[in-house]
């Protein structure tokens, strides 16, 4: 059972395929984690946090398998035998009963999976690695290991490369800071546009080298370069703004000492 205003994504997958975000209903822990904070790197009592990540697996039927994240862009093939703290910024299962998990506090959760509902993929997409190095960031590896995945078919006992494209998959993104709260320096504008020219429409002036940059929009404009078209969830509104909604989501710009939500997609 979960709480009422834990998020689940509203797009055609798969029955096979299940997914949610938590917010900061349901744990716990005590101010200023209160009350379901996931994270056990922010200074929680460390058996508060084993018993919200309690509640979170039950409320999955699955195991969340919890990484080390680093803000980078390394992606992470789980399994049952995975242990919680391998350092990745993305993940991708295919057997069933093992949840993909993301934790946040402003930076952007993004969920995967396609029409068949055979991979699962969870990204964590910061602006570091969302921009990444020579444009390809974090979504652009997930996506990469993604379709290996997809295109690789094990039946009946030996190994073939099936036709897949990546038109066929779809994402959801979850709440992160918003468009109205993000502000960056001429540094973080400028990783952007030095992939993509494009980049400029995520970004608003506000002040002498400073920018309110729009952090889904960005991630948007990356899954429809890499052939994605059905992307759902936060679209920049203030519902979707974890600063703008603090009885509701943890945010570490607002608070500094804060909790994690997270994101999770799995198969069953």
């Amino acid at each position: 059972m979960q709480p009422g205003d834990w998020l689940t994504p509203h797009w055609p997958a798969p029955a096979s395929v299940r997914a949610l975000c938590t917010t900061r209903s349901g744990g716990q822990s005590q101010p200023p984690y209160d009350s379901l904070n996931l994270g056990d790197h922010v200074g929680d009592d460390p058996a508060d946090v084993r018993a919200n990540r309690a509640v979170l697996g039950q409320a999955l039927g699955a195991r969340p398998v919890f990484l080390q994240q680093v803000h980078g862009t390394q992606v992470q093939a789980l399994d049952a035998a995975t242990a919680d703290g391998v350092q990745a910024d993305a993940c991708l299962a295919t057997q069933p009963g093992v949840a993909c998990t993301i934790m946040v506090a402003d930076c952007l959760p993004v969920l995967f999976t396609h029409t068949q509902g055979t991979v699962v993929a969870a990204a964590h997409a910061g602006w570091r690695g969302l921009a990444g190095q020579g444009g390809r960031g974090v979504l652009e590896h997930t996506t990469e290991a993604f379709l290996a995945a997809a295109r690789t078919d094990t039946a009946w006992g030996a190994t073939k490369t099936i036709a897949f494209e990546s038109s066929e998959m779809m994402a959801w993104l979850g709440p992160c800071i918003g468009p109205q709260a993000f502000e960056v320096g001429d540094e973080v504008r400028a990783a952007f546009m030095a992939h993509d020219p494009r980049a400029a429409r995520c970004f608003q002036p506000h002040g002498a080298g400073k920018w309110l940059a729009d952090l889904q929009a960005l991630a948007r404009q990356r899954l429809a370069a890499l052939g994605i078209q059905q992307i759902y969830g936060n679209d920049g509104s203030p519902d979707w703004c974890t600063v703008s909604n603090p009885l509701r989501f943890f945010s570490h710009r607002r608070d500094r000492v804060s909790g994690r939500l997270a994101a999770c997609i799995w198969r069953v």
